[in-house]
């Protein structure tokens, strides 16, 4: 457990880890690709060591002694069959990823991860691959891993995906598309979530080489056949990770810079700073980076999040600061997460004394200025990294707050805890 300390004054500049989805999408890439590549800047967490285990376990080199710089040598789509299970934890981008590279490979793979993966569901992915005449199963029938693949490549042309809700099912299949036997055409069906994951698989896919022919509403995509090539890629710094500090100065009226997230960036999470402008916050551009200034009164707002879930639960937590009626909708997807985070944020508002309303897709947070109504509390992080990164926000403005297994912030940010720590002196 970690307890958190108030602050009564903020000014801090900080630099967060590189981006988790653009390494974890860089490293599929690379390890596709002809050639060498470098990535310069990558996040070394819990989840990319699962991905990059697995790729290692598929024959891929991958050489991330320096921190700053992995050396991946592509194999040039081919994919060797491993000698066992490749295990990914509760990595649910690393598990749809994989499951499309080892299509590419000749063999029997068997994909497993903890016992929350096995409740996440993968059926759309599956189907669209069966549509590339890919032999897959979920060994319990379920839909969800554990997942057993008859690999023999991917023959391409048309298929379908019957589902839009998660962007890493579609970019799974974007990302192995050009190896396959014929061109490959792919119809999304349904409503489109987090797009700015698709658009962001997309740009790496042109930096890598392959350029997508994608119609404006993303339901329909022609993948030309080629090889990405090698090359030094510079990984940004993660938009998500940033939201916490930013966030911090939100509810704190005071100043947070994030040096490492670039204006424009390739990260939808970047776009809650519109959003804490529209709450109050002065969001400023500097030589420094990308500064929030906390206003005196935060104001609540009504905000679709479907497009950006990873920092739903933040704006949660800075609405309960708010003064008035916040209400965050279309974000039903939040339930596939690492937990059911909707039910989850609610849950532990809730003990911190906020008003809040849950509903299938949205939560209603009734705030108060400067949250007034709020108390400590030991949080539950439901081994949930932005569980417990979200709800440190909360620490620095009332006292008391606790959050207990704080290790899980190693998912996606290992040191969190120091880097969040200097905002307390």
């Amino acid at each position: 457990m970690i307890t958190l300390s108030p602050v009564h004054s903020l000014d801090a500049v900080v630099t967060v880890p590189g981006s988790k989805s653009l390494t974890q999408r860089a490293l599929i890439a690379a390890a596709l690709a002809e050639g060498s590549s470098r990535l310069l800047g990558p996040l070394a967490s819990e989840d990319t060591r699962y991905t990059m285990a697995a790729l290692r376990a598929m024959g891929i080199d991958c050489d991330d002694r320096d921190p700053d710089c992995w050396q991946i040598e592509g194999s040039g789509g081919r994919i060797q069959e491993p000698a066992g299970d490749i295990f990914l934890g509760n990595n649910g981008t690393a598990t749809r990823f994989l499951t499309s590279v080892a299509a590419l490979g000749q063999g029997c793979f068997h994909i497993t991860g903890s016992e929350r993966m096995s409740e996440r569901p993968i059926l759309p992915l599956m189907e669209a691959l069966r549509g590339w005449q890919v032999a897959i199963d979920s060994d319990a029938g379920t839909g969800c891993p554990p997942l057993t693949i008859e690999a023999k490549g991917l023959a391409g042309g048309r298929t379908v995906l019957p589902e839009g809700k998660s962007s890493q099912y579609l970019s799974s299949l974007l990302l192995v598309a050009p190896y396959a036997v014929k061109p490959a055409e792919l119809e999304v069906r349904g409503e489109i979530l987090s797009r700015p994951y698709v658009e962001m698989t997309l740009a790496v896919m042109a930096d890598f080489g392959i350029r997508v022919e994608a119609a404006p509403s993303l339901h329909f995509f022609r993948i030309p056949q080629g090889r990405y090539q090698g090359r030094t890629y510079a990984i940004e710094g993660d938009a998500s990770g940033a939201s916490y500090f930013w966030a911090a100065a939100a509810v704190t009226g005071g100043r947070v810079t994030v040096a490492n997230v670039p204006v424009p960036s390739l990260q939808g999470d970047a776009k809650l700073l519109p959003y804490l402008a529209r709450m109050g916050c002065r969001i400023e551009q500097t030589d420094a980076g990308i500064a929030v200034i906390g206003p005196e009164t935060l104001t609540a707002i009504e905000v679709d999040m479907g497009d950006m879930p990873d920092v739903a639960p933040t704006l949660a937590v800075v609405a309960a600061f708010a003064e008035g009626t916040t209400i965050i909708t279309n974000i039903a997807h939040l339930r596939i997460k690492e937990c059911d985070r909707l039910s989850a944020v609610v849950s532990e508002l809730r003990k911190l004394g906020a008003e809040v309303e849950e509903e299938p897709a949205r939560m209603i947070i009734h705030g108060r200025k400067g949250g007034a109504n709020l108390h400590g509390a030991t949080i539950a992080t439901y081994d949930d990294h932005r569980m417990a990164m979200c709800f440190a926000v909360a620490g620095l403005r009332i006292p008391g707050v606790t959050i207990s297994n704080e290790q899980c912030v190693a998912k996606s940010f290992p040191d969190f805890w120091e880097r969040f720590g200097r905002l307390s002196g």
